[in-house]
């Protein structure tokens, strides 16, 4: 039989909400879940642990595996999500403060879902053999990785086509400042899992999760074998004088559909590394122009502010005007008076326009046209590097052809 350990964190409604694992809600009017077997479901939560739809149907107001999960982000990450909120307004950008929820809704901060199953609808292990080999492996990551990886809640699932396991988790450790947050790269590096490459740059391709994973999957294969069970590995393909004639077809149609997937892996990359371009040029150069704009305000004001006084103390200190020395003063003082209040309010008009500058429906506006028109001109460049390319190789083609001819 086939091992199945599949994780995700998204959908194509956004992130996996766990109401669907713990069956609050109507089950009759899903087809997929047969009623009359929901009853045999376990469910496990690190608040109350093992629970069962008779013992949930007598709690009503029990939590539900998205309190559980609410609570324990609530419990866990509050004191990170209030410091960094200072930490941004500190830094006047509040449109960046979160709140709790918007860790539990974010791709890079949710539960990871993981689903466990062995064997396919036809022909698979019963429940209860499922639930005792992958609580031995929830143990087991216990153990090893309980300092930096939390499981929330996991629901066995007997009344659906094939038995199978669905449980979350989530990947913590201490930022700079020494808060618990959300962090799965950093958690999993303090845990000493090493890349899959570490000769080569971490990315998209080589990171620490993938090891994690391959980890996971040794350590359920371990625990499937000592239960007795035979599972079908992937094979690993060897030399083509070893291999029949379809096992070497089926090799090589592998090997091209890797290929291909990690070319379009590849060009997926490139493309994600240029809107991450394209957003920190558009960041840089609002903020830029914010400046720009909000000290040509403060400048233009004051010029005309100050051009009204020096006009009114010249005509002051015409000698046309007949007033007396101490009058004359006086009125010097107050003209002087007024220039400087109005250079003193100039650090409160920039801040005021900047912040005006700064509303997050404007500055999301503008920048979405700064990018298009980034977009546009490196489009319009890249065009023209082609052409040269193009043009260039047309110039070698011929000057080869020629030479060959001679």
């Amino acid at each position: 039989m086939k091992l199945t350990r599949h994780n995700g964190r998204t959908g194509k409604h956004g992130t996996y909400n766990p109401k669907h694992n713990d069956r609050r809600f109507d089950v009759e009017h899903s087809e997929h879940i047969d009623a009359r077997r929901t009853s045999q479901n376990i469910y496990w939560d690190l608040y109350r642990e093992y629970t069962t739809p008779e013992l949930r149907d007598s709690e009503p107001d029990a939590f539900s595996f998205e309190d559980v999960e609410r609570q324990y982000y609530s419990n866990q990450y509050s004191t990170f999500v209030a410091a960094q909120n200072e930490r941004n307004e500190k830094a006047r950008h509040p449109e960046r403060n979160r709140t709790i929820d918007d860790l539990l809704k974010n791709p890079k901060t949710c539960p990871e879902e993981s689903i466990y199953q062995i064997g396919t609808m036809e022909d698979h292990v019963p429940g209860k053999v499922l639930l005792a080999i992958v609580q031995e492996f929830f143990d087991e990551m216990e153990r090893r990785f309980g300092s930096h990886v939390r499981i929330l809640d996991w629901a066995l699932h007997v009344d659906e086509g094939t038995p199978h396991i669905q449980e979350r988790h989530v990947f913590e450790c201490r930022n700079r400042y020494g808060e618990l947050c959300p962090q799965q790269e950093k958690a999993l590096e303090e845990l000493d899992i090493p890349l899959p490459h570490p000769d080569k740059p971490k990315g998209k391709h080589n990171n620490r999760k993938q090891s994690f994973d391959a980890i996971c999957r040794t350590m359920l294969f371990e625990i499937y074998a000592q239960h007795g069970l035979r599972l079908d590995r992937e094979p690993e393909y060897g030399g083509r004088a070893y291999l029949e004639k379809q096992d070497y077809i089926l090799a090589r149609q592998k090997e091209k559909l890797t290929q291909q997937e990690t070319a379009l892996q590849e060009i997926t990359l490139r493309l994600e590394d240029t809107e991450r371009l394209l957003e920190d040029i558009a960041e840089d150069a609002y903020e830029q122009a914010c400046k720009a704009v909000a000290e040509t305000v403060c400048q233009e004001t004051q010029k005309q502010d100050l051009a009204v006084l020096n006009r009114y103390q010249n005509w002051v200190m015409d000698p046309e005007r007949r007033f007396s020395r101490k009058k004359r003063d006086i009125l010097n003082e107050c003209l002087d008076t007024a220039r400087h209040l109005i250079r003193k309010a100039a650090g409160r008009i920039l801040e005021r326009v900047h912040g005006l500058l700064q509303d997050p429906k404007i500055k999301q506006y503008h920048k979405d046209q700064l990018k298009e028109r980034t977009r546009e001109s490196l489009n319009q460049r890249l065009e023209r590097i082609m052409a040269q390319i193009a043009q260039e190789d047309r110039r070698r083609a011929k000057t080869k052809k020629h030479t060959m001819e001679r």
